[in-house]
């Protein structure tokens, strides 16, 4: 797979509807990379990066609905500052980490916590479709260092988390992933989520908002009341 390139379209966002601006072999996400997160969920902060993934077929776009499943009674968000690889990336140097980044954009790593709980790991809670609503777009000029990080229900702000507040900043973050597995261009890396995570319920909208990038929201609704394609 080659690098991501620009094909220098242009067009008016009224004429197009967005979807998940990229599509990913992979998504790899960070657990309890804010202190004040991991505390509010009763974890100890971990002494290297907790990762784990996330199915491509959980992404959706600015607009799509987050479906919540049957068989769970306490789905949160989690609003993150995610990544865009753009070269091929395997054992990468911390100091050469963020030469690989395409850009960055907003997610919302989706989370049944009551399976969390109940399965001691996080493949089920997290791999849901629709549990990772990405976008609106990627910002490919942009400085991740100290911006904010925002959660809004029905507009309400439920997390106000800012970057500088990261336990392993993304060049750590990029370089430790790239010496676990290769980092293909169009992968996505959720860097974690601030303090605040909460409920999101049938009916709600859920925007991510992170300064210096844009909006991502989506509407919530329960699976059994989408209406499957003909």
């Amino acid at each position: 797979m080659g690098p991501i390139e620009f094909s220098g379209d242009r067009f008016a966002i009224a004429d197009v509807r967005l979807l998940a601006p990229i599509l990913p072999s992979k998504v790899i996400a960070v657990a309890r990379n804010y202190a004040a997160h991991a505390a509010e969920l009763g974890n100890d902060v971990p002494q290297r990066p907790l990762i784990f993934l996330k199915p491509s077929t959980s992404v959706i776009g600015s607009g799509d609905v987050i479906r919540l499943p049957a068989d769970s009674e306490q789905v949160e968000h989690e609003a993150e500052l995610a990544l865009v690889i753009g070269k091929l990336a395997k054992d990468v140097p911390r100091e050469r980490a963020l030469d690989v980044i395409f850009g960055y954009t907003c997610s919302n790593d989706v989370t049944a916590r009551d399976q969390q709980r109940a399965d001691g790991q996080f493949t089920r809670a997290k791999g849901y479709d629709s549990f990772c609503p990405i976008g609106p777009w990627i910002e490919t000029t942009f400085d991740p260092s100290a911006v904010g990080v925002r959660a809004l229900v029905n507009g309400e702000v439920k997390q106000d988390g800012n970057t500088r507040d990261m336990i392993f900043d993304i060049a750590t973050l990029v370089s430790f992933m790239s010496h676990v597995m290769t980092l293909v261009p169009g992968d996505v890396i959720l860097t974690g989520t601030p303090a605040g995570v909460g409920p999101i319920r049938a009916g709600d909208a859920v925007t991510i908002e992170i300064d210096g990038i844009g909006a991502l929201t989506n509407q919530v609704r329960a699976a059994d009341t989408i209406a499957s394609p003909a």
